[in-house]
């Protein structure tokens, strides 16, 4: 799989496209990836720059992942939902796949606006979605530690991340993570043996639903 990333500090932190490309390997999987980011960047800013279109047009990548301004979906979905839309548009133009990345609220806020923004438009457009603020939703109610928001209550600290990276595994690539000898430093090996069980029982458990 050959993916690009766009999005900005919620996808380059902790560098989950490396740990989604690590996971992938370890079960014989090969990602190759390339992350576009800009600090606190919207979709739109994206498209306006162009570096995403130029990269998206060598035709180099069958997925592409999109990631919106962290709050733009709850200030303004039907803003969200039009850059979503256009990117959409250049994606299929060259073949590849849309993925929509949700991710999720600052700590102790709802999660149910970022999670309808995101499966509204993914319905819309036959998008695949990697419901990450969901499983954090259904994580945090059930389990206090670790704590998956970094110190702003903002971005996401390693188990955060970890974590999303175990549903991009489960929702691209049908893996089960829970199985998964990943050592990650400055992470537990029992945190992250918890995290990928985490992440694939609510996958089972929300697609039950």
């Amino acid at each position: 799989m050959r993916i690009l990333f766009v999005g900005n500090s919620f996808t380059s932190r902790n560098d989950l496209p490396g740990l989604i490309a690590a996971m992938a390997a370890e079960r014989g999987i090969a990602v190759g990836h390339k992350l576009i980011s800009a600090g606190g960047a919207s979709l739109r800013q994206h498209l306006n720059a162009g570096k995403a279109l130029a990269e998206l047009a060598t035709g180099n990548y069958d997925t592409v992942v999109l990631q919106e301004q962290s709050t733009l979906p709850l200030k303004n979905p039907a803003r969200m939902h039009e850059n979503i839309r256009d990117f959409h548009t250049a994606i299929t133009e060259v073949g590849a796949q849309t993925v929509l990345y949700m991710t999720w609220s600052r700590k102790n806020q709802p999660q149910a606006p970022f999670t309808a923004a995101y499966a509204t438009i993914a319905a819309e457009l036959g998008a695949t979605l990697v419901p990450a603020g969901l499983i954090w939703e259904h994580f945090q109610a059930a389990h206090p530690t670790p704590s998956l928001h970094d110190a702003d209550d903002s971005h996401p600290a390693l188990a955060g991340s970890y974590l999303t990276a175990c549903v991009f595994l489960i929702t691209l690539l049908h893996e089960d993570p829970s199985q998964l000898d990943l050592p990650v430093k400055g992470l537990p090996e029992e945190t992250a043996a918890a995290l990928r069980r985490a992440a694939w029982t609510i996958s089972e458990l929300i697609a039950g639903v």
